[in-house]
């Protein structure tokens, strides 16, 4: 389960601008403007493989035309998860992953800068639990909620867009999960 919302900037997620055009941009923070994707870890029950997951978010981006967007991913528990869940969504339970996009209503980028489009937030209590369930290392179910995520942050809703994610998301984990 995921969720695409709105988020306002802060000096910790980025300032607002205007482009040359007056379309409202995000520019990344200061630690982004190289273009990294920043991944934090706030939780101590799994060893999470940072570089892996910025790796793989980069390359979806790159995939799917977006080269010049960067986000952040966070891991955290279930107890966290299940605060943003009910803050956002309404739903007293934690879930895998949710995605705060930035640019929801911004419509197609233009321009040459990076620039932050939101956060994504993952639950390894929620992961590891769905992992088992569905027979897959802890590892693959970060993979795919990281590629998910990734596409909801893009712009991507699989709830209203007759299927186009779901075989965008296939597509990717075919050529990215080798």
């Amino acid at each position: 389960m995921s969720t695409t919302r709105k988020s306002i900037s802060s000096p910790k997620t980025g300032k607002r601008g205007k482009s040359e055009k007056g379309r409202r941009v995000d520019k990344a923070p200061k630690n982004q403007e190289d273009g990294k994707i920043e991944v934090i870890n706030r939780q101590r029950l799994r060893v999470i493989n940072k570089d892996r997951a910025a790796r793989l978010s980069r390359a979806v981006l790159d995939q799917i035309g977006r080269p010049e967007a960067i986000l952040t991913i966070l891991f955290i528990r279930d107890r966290a998860m299940r605060h943003l869940n009910n803050d956002y969504r309404g739903i007293d339970r934690a879930t895998d992953v949710l995605s705060f996009a930035y640019h929801e209503d911004a419509g197609p980028w233009v321009g040459d800068e990076t620039y932050h489009i939101g956060d994504l937030v993952i639950s390894v209590e929620t992961a590891e639990r769905y992992a088992r369930e569905q027979g897959l290392s802890f590892e693959r179910e970060i993979e795919y909620l990281v590629i998910h995520g990734a596409l909801h942050l893009a712009g991507y809703d699989h709830e209203t867009d007759n299927g186009e994610m779901n075989k965008l998301e296939r597509k990717l984990r075919r050529e990215l999960l080798k």
